[in-house]
């Protein structure tokens, strides 16, 4: 069952100006539990979604011998008194097995997946093998050379019933659901979406299809971020867009809070005049987080109102992007039954150079990979940095991450690499 307490509600305080990216990650952990009900689904339908409860083989995995290839099962016990010389006593096609025995000196036409006859202990390659007529009878000669249970699959040999096959909280991906219908299961209990209501602020958005006024905007993020909560699962509400008005950005907050587990926002997020998010999340309820030592994506925000997370994403969508990877995707699966995610790191040779860095920050950088003159794979750093450029996002490959206590890059030096595909996303 989901957790009485989403968050913990007393008012986070910190005495930094600016969080560093792992205080943030500490305080989104310490602070996310899952929230979501359970529910049943047919197996068809459980694919992205987050297990809440485990899946335990009822049975062997295969539930019997059968064979690996197509061929001809015989006992090698035989094979040195029949020189290799086997008559064929009968024929097992995948889903016929047969009862009966294999005599000494015989051997049966196997196909692939079908059932060991009794007495049979190994299998030859139909390709390795020549067949002979004689006297209305029919032979096989197999080779020498086999050792004893070739190209025999054993009972039990993916799985031994009793085993824990997919843990609790795993988000089930084509490969599991394959390894759960192989044991027979035909539904699975999963925790249901996070319902999530996503909000763009600011006077100057317009949707894609309408009339742009002069200074106007095309509100990008929320179809980019709308792509990731997708990934994520997650059913999505279009609050819409909010103009820069105090009481209907207090307004849309509260009313969001009272149907949703997360209010996702991405503009309005700093301390300027017509920037009313964080005032407004203020008077209504806690804020455990805002103003991160990375760059893109300083004004970060998290807190809650009541039940409801919320977490304001800047509005450049580089920043948007790049917060989302790093600090919502976890806190979606964890509010979803699933795992904190962070992703994995790989080092790679910088195929660039930055003669100065702004000591204490993380910065991450969108990484492209490519080959060096020797071969070798290297990554090379988009050559603009802006927050806007959404042309840097489409053409990356994953983001450079260089910690906060670097103060440059030097070219060949190794650097974090974290691919987008770490996050979910497909490649180019």
């Amino acid at each position: 069952m989901p957790s009485s307490r989403r968050l913990i509600d007393d008012c986070f305080l910190h005495d930094k100006d600016r969080l560093r990216h792992h205080e943030a990650l500490e305080i989104l952990k310490s602070r996310v539990a899952p929230v979501t009900g359970i529910e049943t689904v047919p197996l068809a339908q459980a694919a992205g979604r987050c297990l809440a409860e485990p899946i335990v083989a009822p049975r062997d995995v295969p539930g019997t011998d059968n064979a690996a290839v197509d061929g001809y099962a015989f006992r090698q016990a035989d094979h040195a008194e029949t020189g290799g010389f086997f008559r064929l006593q009968t024929r097992i096609a995948a889903g016929h097995p047969v009862d009966t025995p294999i005599l000494p000196g015989a051997a049966a036409r196997i196909f692939t997946g079908a059932v060991m006859p009794p007495g049979a202990d190994t299998i030859a390659m139909q390709e390795d093998c020549d067949t002979h007529e004689q006297d209305g009878q029919s032979f096989v000669i197999v080779p020498q050379g086999l050792k004893p249970g070739a190209n025999r699959r054993r009972a039990g040999e993916d799985l031994k019933a009793g085993t824990e096959l997919v843990a609790q909280g795993t988000r089930l991906r084509p490969q599991d659901l394959g390894a759960i219908a192989s044991t027979g299961t035909a539904e699975v209990n999963v925790y249901a979406p996070v319902r999530v209501a996503l909000i763009s602020t600011g006077d100057e958005l317009r949707r894609p299809g309408e009339s742009l006024p002069p200074g106007g905007v095309y509100d990008s993020n929320h179809f980019l971020l709308r792509a990731l909560l997708e990934t994520m699962g997650a059913t999505i509400t279009d609050v819409g867009i909010l103009e820069d008005d105090a009481d209907v950005v207090r307004t849309t907050l509260a009313r969001a809070a009272e149907a949703h587990d997360v209010i996702l926002t991405t503009g309005g997020a700093s301390r300027g005049e017509e920037d009313h998010m964080v005032t407004a999340l203020d008077a209504l309820g806690s804020r455990h987080m805002w103003q991160l030592a990375i760059k893109p994506g300083r004004p970060m925000s998290f807190g809650q109102i009541g039940d409801c997370v919320t977490l304001g994403l800047p509005g450049n969508p580089v920043a948007a992007m790049v917060c989302f990877l790093l600090y919502v995707r976890p806190v979606l699966s964890v509010l979803g039954g699933g795992a904190f995610l962070e992703p994995q790191r790989f080092q790679v040779p910088a195929a660039f150079s930055v003669a100065a860095k702004k000591p204490d920050r993380r910065e991450f950088y969108r990484g492209i990979l490519d080959k060096d003159d020797k071969g070798r794979t290297v990554v090379r750093k988009f050559a603009r940095d802006g927050s806007g450029l959404i042309t840097g996002l489409r053409e990356a490959d994953g983001l450079i991450e260089i910690p906060e206590a670097a103060t440059g890059v030097t070219e060949g030096q190794p650097v974090d690499f974290l691919p987008f595909g770490e996050f979910g996303l497909g490649g180019r």
